[in-house]
């Protein structure tokens, strides 16, 4: 196997081929060390690089190998960390390059959870300001780009995630989502991103700071590959506010599992926000066609999004304060929505109204077991296309754009993105598929027969190859 094809090779099947020993965790951290080196000037989706600490952890591991076969599951799969979580000895800038010297001694939960995996991380990827952003162009770093048309976002906050994961920059990436921050850069990039339950990975070692809207989890290239990280990062932590039992069987399992048939829901519109555009309909109506075909029960019906809207922008850039970052190093759009921020009665009411509209989009699912929506309301927007913009101006199209990807933010409920195409301009289409509390398994293996009867892994982008 070539080095362009190791790079493109799902993490699980590295972890296999290092298990053989048909090739070391050296020989993949070098190989996409050496990628990152000459794709990312142009493709902006690493912050930091990790290249001493990469190899030496690599070199550790290929000597593992040579005293041991009782390995963890992605032992010497190279992976990307989200520069809004900490890395011990590692620069972590949350998307502000005042903070290039902000360097943690501790290592977040879910980066323990992915180091007890095995994994070798290579470097923390380009997000936006505090993550508060769909797209990834903070001032003072490089715009991250859309590997598929470097003219394109790949999405935010986790954009430099999933621009490296489709580019071959590494095999597989953690990111997070407060508002659609894993599933728009899954969709804008061509790749599985999972949005899990909230309780189901732990935010340890610091504290839930938004009524648990936003929590960590996989992009990946394969639905197995994203289910897989899922089971690594899963679990509770002493203290946890929020928690849910682990799966049984594991959510890799779900991908193998035998499909029921299911009462699944789909819309194109998000009332009172609009209406998704032509890509984004075609994506989710030849979903459901296939879907129909697979034996499923098919209906277009959605829940009642409406009354969620105002207090969940209220409760979002309440993250702007929540973060202690000073407002004199803050970005333009973050300190406007710091600035908009209100009193502690007016966040307290809203996260109260948030949980009441929430109950009712849950009791929709009491009937459905799935609901298939677009990611966003839209294709990607160009790099710097709402630059000249007031802020006003491009806070109301992020809140068009973005529309399908909050309610589940707010609910805590599960949800994947999958690619299903391509639109005219060479950009991934993607549907959203969103399924009852706690119920990422019936999700993944959802995704996992779709992906059976549409496969995409051979799809990769120009640019990359």
């Amino acid at each position: 196997m070539n080095e362009i094809d190791l790079a493109f090779t799902p993490a699980l099947e590295l972890a296999q081929l290092i298990r053989r020993r048909e090739v070391s965790p050296l020989e993949l951290a070098e190989i996409y060390l050496e990628r990152i080196e000459r794709l990312n000037p142009q493709l902006g989706s690493y912050f930091t690089v990790m290249a001493e600490l990469a190899i030496a952890d690599a070199k550790a591991k290929t000597e593992t190998l040579t005293t041991t076969s009782e390995l963890p599951p992605f032992f010497g799969v190279p992976i990307s960390i989200k520069d809004l979580n900490a890395v011990a000895g590692v620069p972590c800038t949350y998307g502000n390059p005042v903070l290039l010297s902000n360097i943690p001694d501790y290592n977040d939960g879910v980066v323990e959870r992915i180091k007890q995996a095995g994994f070798i991380i290579l470097g923390k990827t380009a997000t936006s300001e505090i993550g508060s952003l769909p797209y990834s162009e903070p001032m003072g770093f490089p715009p991250a780009r859309n590997p598929w048309n470097l003219e394109y976002t790949p999405g935010g906050s986790s954009g430099g995630a999933a621009a490296a994961v489709a580019a071959g920059l590494c095999a597989i990436a953690q990111g997070s989502d407060g508002g659609g921050s894993i599933r728009g850069p899954a969709a804008c990039c061509g790749l599985v991103g999972i949005k899990p339950s909230r309780g189901r990975v732990s935010k340890a070692p610091v504290g839930d700071r938004l009524a648990g809207i936003a929590t960590n989890g996989p992009i990946a290239r394969t639905v197995a590959d994203a289910a897989a990280l899922l089971d690594a990062i899963s679990g509770y932590v002493t203290g946890d506010p929020y928690w849910l039992p682990n799966p049984e069987p594991s959510f890799l399992a779900a991908t193998q599992e035998k499909p029921s048939t299911l009462q699944i829901a789909f819309a194109t519109s998000i009332p009172p926000l609009g209406e998704a555009d032509a890509n984004c309909q075609q994506g989710v109506l030849q979903t459901v066609q296939l879907l129909e075909q697979l034996g499923h029960k098919v209906e277009a019906k959605c829940p009642d999004f409406s009354g969620l809207v105002e207090p969940f922008q209220i409760v979002w850039q309440a993250g702007v304060a929540a973060s202690g970052i000073p407002v004199e190093i803050l970005q333009p759009m973050n300190r406007w929505l710091l600035a908009r921020t209100g009193s502690v009665a007016e966040y307290l009411q809203a996260v109260s109204q948030m949980q009441v509209v929430a109950r009712q989009i849950v009791a929709f699912f009491n009937t459905v077991d799935v609901l298939v929506l677009p990611v966003y309301l839209h294709s990607p927007i160009r790099v710097g296309e709402w630059a000249s913009l007031s802020l006003e101006e491009t806070f109301q199209n992020i809140i068009h754009w973005v529309a399908p990807c909050p309610p589940t933010n707010a609910t805590g409920q599960p949800a994947i993105a999958l690619p299903v195409g391509f639109d005219s301009n060479g950009l991934p289409i993607s549907v959203q598929l969103i399924g009852k509390p706690a119920a990422e398994a019936t999700l993944i293996n959802l995704a996992a027969q779709i992906e059976a009867a549409k496969p995409w892994i051979k799809h990769r982008p120009a640019f990359a190859t």
